[in-house]
Parts: structure tokens; C-alpha cells; sequence
């Protein structure tokens, strides 16, 4: 690969236990595969700051913080986190693939909590300067099926047990939540793919490398 060649972002969104972690691990090993050189990251997160934010926005009660104070949250978050790293990412040709961007404050502040879109668009444009993914995949599940994942998973490190304040918003959140993602891909089929994550997890992870190899690597 061209050491000078502008990166990809490839974004993972999808309602709580969607699986997105699990699948943006295995796309990294196919990408790796193909020779090239891939950054995994998340949001809320992946810089010191974005990862001290994440705290105020993961834990704690349902209703601790207002839809707009959320959204503020998620943007201070992603400016730190598209600043120093998924920008010097990109800008060094690496392949960046980041579960949860700027959809997800759509759908969850917007769909989910009723923030109006306008709004939060512009928020969004300005915490991520105007990066927009390459491609988007949507794991897409009943909420119901979602929710029980979601309390099946495994403690895999010392704040998973309470990392649960969107798990334990109510059913009709959730299915707003799925209602809005769904809307979302379909206003930008160009960009975002809806992956079906109710089957195994070897066909999932096999369709989303067949879409991220017909749109990014061979198109």
C-alpha cells in the first residue's frame, strides 16, 4: 500500500448487544490479511480524554443527564478522540475501524432521547470536523434478542459490570433506538451497509467482509 494514501474509516453501529466489538475484531484480522495496517478504536473513547468521558456517559442512573447534556458529552468525547488519533490514523494511511461515530448520537440522543436532528447534526459536524465513514456497517437484531446478549456478556475487564446505563433504559427506547438506525441506513445506502446479526457469528463476520471487500477493496 502507498504509505501516502489517505486510510478508510469503517464505523460499526448497532442497538446494545449487536456485536459490534466482536465483529470489528474479526474485520480487523481480515484487513490485516490483505496486507493492510488497521487501528481499532471505540466511542465513547479511544484517547485518555475520550476514555475519561466515557465514565460520566456509561455508568450511573437512566436519566442522569439530559438528552442535549448528552450529546455535548459524546461531542467533547469524539473531538478528542478524532484529533489524536483517528485523524493521524487516516492521515497516515492506516485503516481505521471504530465501533460506534457520529450515528450513534443520532439515533440514541436523537431517535432514542428525542433531541431533534438538526441539532445534533451540527454537534456532530463540528466534534468530528466533517469526517464522514467510508463505510458503515449496521448489525441489525430485535431488541429483545439485543438486551439478552447484552446481559450474557462476559466481565472483560474491571468496569464492565457497570458500563449498563443505556442496557437498563426501557424497551421503548431500544426499539426507537433500532427504528432510528435502520432509518438512518436507509437515508445513506451509499455509505452504510445493514448486516442481519441474527445468524451465526462466522456468517456475519463472512458478510461483512464480502461488503467491505466489494465497496472499499475492490470497487
Amino acid at each position: 500500500m502507498n504509505a501516502l494514501a489517505r486510510g478508510k474509516l469503517i464505523t460499526f453501529e448497532g442497538g446494545e448487544g449487536a456485536g459490534k466489538s466482536t465483529h470489528a475484531k474479526r474485520l480487523a484480522k481480515f484487513l490485516e490479511g490483505r496486507g493492510l495496517d488497521v487501528t481499532r478504536t471505540r466511542e465513547p473513547g479511544g484517547s485518555e480524554g475520550a476514555e475519561e468521558i466515557r465514565r460520566l456517559l456509561v455508568e450511573g442512573a437512566p436519566g442522569r443527564w439530559t438528552p442535549l447534556t448528552e450529546t455535548f458529552l459524546y461531542a467533547a468525547a469524539r473531538a478528542d478522540h478524532v484529533a489524536r488519533l483517528v485523524e493521524p490514523a487516516l492521515a497516515a494511511g492506516r485503516w481505521v475501524i471504530s465501533d460506534r461515530f457520529t450515528d450513534s448520537t443520532l439515533a440514541y440522543q436523537g431517535y432514542g432521547h428525542g433531541l431533534d436532528a438538526a441539532t445534533i447534526e451540527t454537534v456532530n459536524a463540528l466534534a468530528a470536523g466533517g469526517l464522514m465513514p467510508d463505510l458503515t456497517v449496521l448489525l441489525d437484531l430485535p431488541v429483545d434478542e439485543g438486551l439478552a446478549r447484552a446481559g450474557k456478556r462476559a466481565d472483560d475487564g474491571p468496569l464492565a459490570g457497570r458500563e449498563d446505563r443505556y442496557e437498563r433504559m426501557d424497551r421503548a427506547f431500544h426499539q426507537r433506538l433500532r427504528d432510528g438506525f435502520r432509518a438512518i441506513a436507509a437515508a445513506d445506502t451509499a455509505r452504510c451497509v445493514v448486516i442481519d446479526a441474527t445468524r451465526p457469528v462466522d456468517d456475519v463476520a463472512a458478510a461483512i467482509a464480502a461488503a467491505v471487500t466489494e465497496r472499499l477493496l475492490d470497487p
